[in-house]
């Protein structure tokens, strides 16, 4: 073991020490010369015009200011590599306009902190990162409308626990996918609006002395509302914790369906081929085309549940303070989150957009199986006025006679049925033989589902126009909050063009 001084000698006496550098400052610096440049800068450009015109630097000093953050050589800094000179990626960036503009530049400095600073740049890269998200999310959605209105006719087997349970249609399995993905959307839409908020003017935790405009400070990044309580701007996680949490479940979400297209795609179940791009074949079987593409969504969305699941587990032991050097370590976690699931949204809305239907199998062997006699069981109520605990118990021995017999669901002939009944209720039906085949058609099954919400084709028809509606409030939603963040950072730029000697 080492003791106090072997350790100081092989790590050093003074900040920065080795190990210390390698596992978290050097890391932390590489994300943030990445991914916090930018917003970095942004809010320097949007601090000094809010400063100038509160009259807290001068027109000639601000000018000087402006004239510095433009000479900085940005790409110089993107590949710089952390030296321990600077604590970090805001020291080195504070010292490079010191060195441009002398003293004055320190006043960039007034009424603010690496606090509401650190916190307002986490946001700014969330946002986009979010929305890049949606946009994925809303062109999934889109696909799958479509493939959903190609497959309104669809008639499928649905399954409850994993067995045959009644007849449905392929859009309407893709229609509850749909209204699943919208709640999700919903979800990330609600967690835009929490992080979408402004901390600059909290300062370190009590905001500031000095008569700042928290609310330009807002209005110049492009935020929606202010972090009110300054306590709170620079102490609270819950708007990651939102993110993650909408991002956690919609991850889940995909990954139960893209489980059940996985199973489809087997040549026992025969439902699905996967177009050419989107397979691969085996090293040694000739014959194998194997549905990598939903292999590798089912195993990345389980990465992104775990880096979600990481942002809030990491949320959990902090205290309500300072959490900027803690999400230094978290906001990673959760860009990859954020990057993963938009990558699958997109790959999915491709594979959904090329894949092969194998309709003729799924006709057949709806027709012969045994998922319509529900539809039986009601008719009978209907016809003779059984109680349906009655007609049910009839079906069921129907059932039971015909798989014992070999027999399939459209083999079952009345004479059956009312010898059962005999025994059941002691007298024939008056169900007739073209009810009987009726009771038993898979198509007729579908279409007289038409309640909100069920199979048929024209009920399906009908909630794919109002979810297209839906698409489009969405879309105009995501082109208006990328249109006013947009336009906000590039105005930061478009007011200091005249300002300084540079331009």
């Amino acid at each position: 073991m080492r003791n106090r001084e072997q350790i100081l000698e092989e790590e050093g006496k003074l900040f920065p020490g080795r190990t210390y550098t390698e596992v978290v400052l050097a890391p932390a610096f590489d994300e943030a010369k990445t991914s916090l440049l930018a917003p970095m800068m942004a809010i320097n450009k949007a601090h000094l015009i809010m400063l100038k015109e509160q009259g807290l630097v001068t027109e000639e000093e601000a000018g000087q200011i402006a004239d510095a953050i433009r000479g900085l050589d940005l790409e110089k800094l993107r590949h710089a590599e952390y030296t321990g000179q600077f604590e970090d990626l805001f020291f080195q960036v504070e010292h490079e306009l010191h060195a441009a503009a002398g003293d004055i530049a320190d006043n960039l400095h007034l009424a603010r902190s690496r606090n509401d600073m650190g916190i307002a740049i986490y946001r700014i890269v969330l946002r986009e990162k979010l929305l890049a998200t949606l946009r994925g999310a809303l062109t999934l959605k889109s696909q799958l409308l479509a493939f959903a209105e190609e497959h309104a006719d669809t008639v499928m087997i649905g399954y409850t626990h994993t067995q045959q349970a009644q007849p449905t249609t392929l859009a309407h399995y893709i229609m509850a996918m749909t209204d699943s993905l919208d709640r999700d959307i919903r979800r990330m839409q609600a967690a835009y609006a929490n992080c979408n908020r402004s901390s600059m003017g909290a300062a370190a935790l009590t905001t500031s002395g000095f008569a700042i405009s928290r609310e330009r400070m807002q209005e110049l990044l492009g935020f929606d509302e202010l972090i009110y309580n300054s306590y709170d701007a620079i102490g609270g996680a819950d708007y990651i914790g939102e993110m993650m949490t909408a991002v956690q479940l919609a991850a889940i979400n995909l990954g139960r369906s893209s489980q059940d297209f996985l199973l489809w795609c087997t040549q026992e179940f025969g439902m699905l081929r996967v177009a050419d791009p989107y397979v691969q074949i085996s090293s040694i079987m000739p014959q194998k085309r194997n549905p990598v593409s939903f292999e590798h969504m089912r195993a990345l969305l389980s990465s992104c549940v775990g880096n979600a699941q990481t942002v809030l587990t990491m949320m959990h032991n902090t205290p309500f303070g300072d959490i900027v050097d803690t999400e230094d370590d978290m906001q990673p976690y959760a860009w990859k989150a954020l990057q993963v699931l938009d990558r699958m949204y997109r790959l999915l809305s491709c594979v959904i957009g090329t894949i092969d239907v194998n309709k003729e199998v799924l006709r057949k062997r709806t027709e012969g199986s045994f998922a319509t006699v529900t539809e039986l069981a009601d008719t009978l109520v209907r016809t003779d006025g059984l109680s349906f605990r009655n007609s049910h118990h009839i079906v069921s021995n129907v059932v039971k006679h015909s798989v014992a017999a070999g027999l399939a669901a459209n083999e079952i002939t009345l004479e059956l049925v009312n010898e059962i009944a005999l025994q059941v209720i002691g007298r024939k039906l008056s169900l007739t033989a073209e009810q009987l085949r009726l009771a038993l058609d898979p198509v007729h099954f579908v279409d007289i589902r038409t309640l909100p919400g069920g199979p048929a084709p024209a009920e399906i028809r009908g909630t794919i126009a109002k979810r297209k509606t839906s698409q489009q409030s969405q879309e105009k939603w995501l082109d208006a909050a990328r249109a006013q963040v947009e336009g906000a950072l590039a105005e930061l730029d478009r007011t200091l063009a005249g300002w300084g000697g540079s331009l």
